[in-house]
């Protein structure tokens, strides 16, 4: 197959982690401004290892966030579906998550198809009021440039996540669209459980600072149990599985 004809170092935006996956031989598509790998060269097999043990770059994808006094307001009056109670993950039509990290602020992180239709739409919508007394509807956290975005998945995931994280990741234990805001690797980090097709999946956001060593700590977490990179059409693919 062809060397890949789009290359992250020549895109508005690049992942943290670009270097490390075009060395990997990702072929990439430009989303968002920026080049996501798709897959690394044999799409077939990616499915399955996705099945087993895998970890996607995602960090081209659109994201951002709401935080203050008024903002879960704000966003249910712009129509999310955003529930009670603090870290848990709201799925919003069309696929976005909406996950709650505290009382007054959301994360928002697109689906996998990555249209970006609702960031770009709250983006717009949101401005500070000209009528007085002010109404309180928060202020925007841009998260596209603060924090990278892994995806896990697996049936292996949970065992490979208590090798790197305090928190019991299994299944019966961390229940869908859960949040923990924790230790990953001695780091900070977010874990969303989001299951694709029945399959345990676990995305992750920590600061892009840190992307590489984060990246590398994973990769080496899963190694006993055969997992390597896979791109975002395999996530898609996986999502498409029928439990």
């Amino acid at each position: 197959m062809a060397l890949p004809k789009v290359f992250a170092h020549t895109q508005l935006r690049r992942s943290p982690i670009y270097r490390e996956t075009q060395a990997a031989g990702a072929f990439s598509e430009i989303i968002n401004g920026a080049a996501v790998p798709m897959h690394y060269g044999n799409p077939d097999s990616e499915l399955g290892r996705a099945q087993r043990m895998a970890i996607a770059d995602l960090s081209g994808l659109p994201r951002t966030g709401f935080k203050g006094a008024g903002t879960i307001e704000w966003l249910q009056g712009q129509g999310l579906a955003i529930g009670p109670d603090s870290n848990m993950a709201y799925r919003q039509e069309g696929g976005a998550l909406a996950a709650r990290l505290a009382p007054s602020e959301i994360f928002l992180i697109d689906s996998l198809e990555a249209t970006g239709a609702l960031i770009d739409t709250l983006n717009a919508a949101w401005a500070w009021g000209t009528e007085k007394p002010r109404k309180l509807i928060g202020y925007p956290m841009p998260r596209q440039d603060s924090h990278a975005w892994f995806m896990i998945t697996g049936n292996a995931a949970p065992e490979m996540f208590a090798k790197i994280c305090g928190v019991d990741l299994r299944p019966h234990k961390f229940q869908s669209g859960q949040i923990a805001q924790t230790s990953l690797a001695k780091m900070s980090g977010i874990v969303i459980r989001d299951d694709r097709g029945g399959i345990p999946a676990y995305h992750l956001l920590a600061d892009i600072a840190s992307a590489e060593y984060l990246w590398a700590a994973v990769l080496d977490a899963m190694w006993e149990f055969g997992g390597a990179p896979v791109g975002l059409q395999a996530l898609r693919r996986l999502g498409e599985v029928q439990s």
